[in-house]
């Protein structure tokens, strides 16, 4: 992968943080995305590039990959997210819109504008970080699980379009990781339901999975390095879960 350009959304923590920082070590050159200007920090450390923008808005989307395509992006991982919880009859329109943008009409506008480039090389990984979620549901989540799902989708027509290309695309799918956006929201359900976050976890996090404990972004991590080595040339338009065996149910 040494001499490659990747882009990473959402970069300044948690996953892409992570992601980020292995690509470098890699030897990719990488483009760190992020709304918050903490991503210059990791740019910066991991001899990056910064590139910030609000993905909630089209137009910044636009100008992104306008700004990306002219680094010539060879691997693109759509990683940025966010999450609200509320009964379907009680979510506000405008965070459904929102998150949708965000986590699945974004990850379009930067797959069409980095697309052509790939197919022009005849090379290109993209990596799209959906979640368990985007393969079963659970209540409350309206926008978050109709995004992953419909990020899959995207994912598998891409992949369809670009194989005789030499372009793979596929999503990977994780249950909980430990990253400061599930710890916040461990906290929180401590709070509204009145028990420890260690019961928190233990009844409703990990109630699903087989394996009784979060994910570590290195996990993550790891799937997401293979499937943008030249070793993964022949996988494409797959989910791949890290999921602690919740859906083998």
């Amino acid at each position: 992968m040494k001499g490659k350009t990747a882009l990473v959304t959402g970069a300044a923590s948690g996953i892409g943080r992570a992601i980020a920082e292995a690509l470098a070590g890699a030897g990719v050159r990488v483009l760190v995305h992020d709304l918050r200007p903490e991503g210059e920090e990791v740019a910066r450390r991991i001899g990056g590039v910064f590139l910030q923008a609000d993905l909630a808005d089209p137009e910044g989307v636009r100008a992104l990959g306008e700004r990306a395509a002219a680094f010539g992006v060879d691997i693109l991982v759509n990683n940025a997210g966010f999450q609200h919880i509320a009964p379907v009859e009680e979510f506000p329109l405008e965070v459904w819109q929102r998150m949708l943008q965000v986590m699945l009409t974004a990850p379009f506008q930067l797959i069409r504008a980095l697309l052509p480039g790939m197919k022009a090389r005849g090379w290109g990984r993209i990596v799209n970080i959906a979640s368990v979620h985007g393969l079963v549901a659970s209540p409350y989540k309206s926008a978050y699980i109709s995004a992953k799902h419909g990020l899959l989708g995207l994912t598998k027509t891409v992949a369809l379009e670009a194989g005789a290309f030499g372009v793979t695309v596929n999503a990977v799918c994780p249950a909980y990781v430990r990253t400061p956006l599930v710890e916040g929201q461990v906290a929180d359900q401590a709070r509204t339901l009145g028990i420890s976050e260690g019961e928190v976890l233990e009844k409703v996090f990990l109630a699903q999975a087989a394996v009784k404990r979060l994910i570590e972004p290195e996990e993550v991590v790891e799937l997401v390095l293979f499937l943008v080595s030249e070793k993964a040339g022949a996988v494409t338009g797959a989910a791949w879960p890290i999921d602690l065996g919740w859906t083998a149910r």
